[in-house]
Order: C-alpha cells, then structure tokens, then sequence
C-alpha cells in the first residue's frame, strides 16, 4: 500500500511521511497552551454577561471523571476508584458549579446542546445520572426535544439494555460508544476486554430506543495491533452500521500519562504499520459508504454531521467536528474547557484544586483566554479549512473589512511548498484542500496560527497522522 484514492481522500504514504511532525488538532484558536492564569474568574464572570447580549443558544460540556478500572492508552482527565464518597463529594461540587454558571446566563438562552464525556460517564448510578440531569434542567432552559442534541460517551462495559432505557428517559439521544478495537489481544495489552457480542446488543438496544445518532470510537496504533487484525475490527463495526466513527491515533505519551508506562512500547506498531492502517481504514470506510468528514471523522450521508458540513454549520471544538456552531460552549467539571463570547477558560484539572475552590464558594475557573480581532479572523480561517476544506478571500474581506491577500501575505508565502507538494490549490480566489491535503490538515491550519512555537511542539501535541 503507497497510493490510494477513496472517497475524496487521496493517501500517499511517502507524502505523509514527510509531514509526520507535530501539532495542535485545532478543536481552539488560540490552543489550550496559550491559556493563560492571568485570565480568570472574575474575567470569565465579566465575558459571560456580556455574551448575553447575542442571545446564541448554549452547548453544555460536563466532565464526570470516574473509571472503574484503568485503561492503559488513556489520555482523559479520569480517576480510577471504587470510593462512592469520592464520586458523592464531586458531585456535590458539580452540583454547586452548575448554580453559579447558571447565574450567568439569561434563561433566554435554550441549551441546545449537551455532551457528558470523562472519564466514564456512565459509571455514575441512574440515581445519581438523573439528580444530575433534574440540576441541569432546573437551572437552564433547554430547547423542547425535537431541537436536543445531547449525548454521552458510554464505556459498553458499564452499560446494559436497561441502561440504555434509563438515557432515553432522561433525553438523551445520541451515543458514543468506546470500542478502540475488537482485536482480543490488544484489548488485553491495553486492559480493555469487551466483547463484539456485548456492543452488539447494545446496539439493537440503542436502535429500539430511538437514539438518532449511535458513534464509534476506534484507536490505531495500539499494542499488538496488525494490519489483518484491524481489518477484522473494521468488517464487524461495518456489520454493526454505527452513524458515525471516530478513529484516532494512538499517541504514546507515558511521560504526560502514567498509564501508558503500563504499555510495552516494543508491542506498539510501527510507523509503517499504522500507515498501512490508517489507509486501509479510509478504504474500507468509504467504500462501505461512510463519507470522509474531516480529521478523524467519518459519518453516513444522512448523518447531521455530514449535513452540517453541506449547510456550512460544522464546527470544530473539544469534542472534535460537531454540529451547533452557533452555540455558547460552557464546560462543567473537573478540567472542563469554557467558550463564552470572546474568551476561553479551563477549569481547575486536578479534581482537589477544584473541589476545594467550589467549597470555598469560588468558581473553579483556572486559567483562560481574550481572543482578540485577529484570533477571531484566525479562528474563521481555521474553521473553514478544516470543516469545508476552503476559503474564499473576497468572503474575508467582507466579513472583516481586510485585503486578505495583503493581510495575510507572509502566510500565503508560507503556503507555497504545501501547494507544489499537492496539498492546496492556492489561486486569486482563494485556497482548495486537495484530495492529498485532507489528510494533512493539520499542517495547512497551522499556517495561520500566529502563536505556535515550532520548538515546543514535541512537547505539547501529537503527530499529525
């Protein structure tokens, strides 16, 4: 495998080696790095009244960091524990921070939008999920069902049929099930054993439930993966028929993650190997009729991913491509990104600091961000390439009163090697994601981006395939 093309995708694997560097995934400009601990709480409050003023509807991230056990590739704010009085006090502090959000925010504004991720959200019991779900409707306005997207990323392992009932009870309406791979080898390397029979069931009984949207979450590059193996996975998620995939690359961090010094990093394939597989992917994919998204994202034609991307209403955000972009995001929780109007926050990311801060009637917000006139120009430039693969300079200088090509003449320079390897067509009117491009966007986008330091990049990001 070297060349490939598939469902507007265009995979060489010698270009893509040659731009197998590091950097930010874009779901913010400016990136967390840039969050700063002089912006804080008092500032957040300040941004957030002000936000009023649009009237935009509200997108409500909540972070519930609980796991039952410890699976090694993990790169999440999670706490493995079995201590329910942990689980209580948390929760009481979510609890409190959901009362002092909502002060902010005219009940005008419907909650449109809602996402529980962790962690394990669904380690919390259906008491425990519906106290905290009566908290959250109490204190916002949500938008009557037909006009929901909510969702939760659900661990099959914790979840029966009876489970699935008890979340469409409460409105949700799409889930996201972590499957990484149904390779029995690599589940053990990775300490992740679940069954294909398990997620199958849950399926059928997510299906009778009416869920509009069911999503998959797979990982390549795990220990002990192969190309045949990974091909197996691929043929039963393709059986399975999910909405939507999310297929990431494994990034191998054990200093940042202790528990990734769990994995053996001779088992972990190898440059060559997660090449061939990510290619094969996007094959069998497409050809199975899922269309190339973006990134990472993969959906069915009638998907509202897909329709959100036709409609010019995609968006990327720390979820990854997500429809609403319209909305106010406002994170809750242990770690939890914030961005309301002008500005991005971060809340405390050890569960101690922000626990101890809520108790102290403080609201946990850490550290954020003002975005200025040029982050905003920057931000729209970003978001239109990676979730439309274009942009047209007159439609800047409209909206931004520039000469885009004057404004932006050191990137465009920038651009020029990227356009004579194939990855844009740069005219007078604008700039064209090729087919070879999409792969690489990541590299395209950081053109634009006025803050990166090229030198700390290892540090800070994964590689971009």
């Amino acid at each position: 495998m070297n060349v490939s093309s598939v469902g507007g995708v265009r995979f060489d694997a010698n270009l893509i080696a040659r731009y197998d560097g590091r950097g930010p995934r874009y779901t913010s400009y400016p990136t967390a790095p840039q969050f700063t601990d002089r912006f804080g709480a008092d500032d957040y409050r300040k941004f957030a009244l002000q936000s009023n003023a649009s009237d935009r509807p509200l997108s409500l991230y909540i972070h519930i960091p609980f796991c039952q056990s410890l699976c090694y590739y993990c790169g999440c704010n999670k706490i493995v524990t079995r201590n329910q009085a942990r689980v209580t006090r948390y929760l009481e502090n979510l609890h409190a921070e959901i009362d002092m959000q909502s002060e902010f925010f005219s009940t005008s504004r419907q909650v449109e939008q809602l996402h529980f991720g962790g962690g394990t959200p669904t380690y919390l019991s259906d008491e425990q999920m519906a106290a905290l779900f009566e908290k959250l409707t109490h204190s916002f306005s949500f938008a009557a069902p037909d006009e929901r997207e909510f969702s939760i990323e659900v661990d099959p392992r914790t979840v029966t049929e009876a489970s699935i009932e008890t979340l469409t009870g409460l409105g949700f309406n799409r889930l996201s099930l972590g499957i990484q791979d149904f390779d029995h080898a690599v589940q053990v390397a990775v300490n992740r054993v679940q069954s294909k029979d398990s997620v199958a069931t849950l399926m059928q009984a997510a299906r009778g439930h009416d869920f509009k949207s069911i999503s998959f979450d797979l990982i390549y590059g795990l220990p002990q993966q192969t190309t045949a193996g990974f091909d197996a996975t691929l043929r039963s998620v393709i059986d399975m028929r999910p909405d939507r995939l999310a297929v990431y690359n494994y990034a191998h961090l054990p200093a940042r993650f202790k528990g990734q010094r769990m994995i053996d990093a001779n088992l972990i394939p190898s440059p060559e190997t997660k090449l061939e597989i990510l290619q094969l992917t996007i094959e069998r994919l497409c050809d199975a009729g899922y269309c190339y998204v973006g990134m990472d994202h993969f959906a069915l034609p009638g998907d509202d991913l897909v329709k959100a991307r036709n409609d010019h209403t995609l968006q990327r955000n720390f979820q990854g491509y997500s429809t609403h972009k319209r909305c106010d995001l406002i994170g809750l929780g242990v770690s939890s990104i914030s961005h309301v109007g002008d500005c991005f926050t971060q809340n405390a990311i050890t569960t101690m600091e922000y626990e101890a801060l809520l108790e102290n009637g403080q609201l946990p917000v850490r550290k954020g961000l003002a975005i200025d006139d040029d982050d905003v120009l920057r931000a729209d430039i970003i978001q239109s390439l990676m979730c439309y693969d274009n942009l047209r300079f007159a439609e800047f200088d409209d909206r931004y009163n520039i000469s885009f090509r004057s404004y932006f003449a050191n990137e465009l320079g920038r651009l020029v090697p990227l356009a004579e390897d194939g990855l844009i067509d740069m005219s007078d009117d604008g700039i064209e994601v090729t087919a070879h491009g999409r792969l690489l966007m990541r590299n395209i986008a950081m053109m634009f981006d006025r803050h990166l330091d090229p030198a700390a990049n290892g540090e800070r990001f994964s590689k971009a395939i």
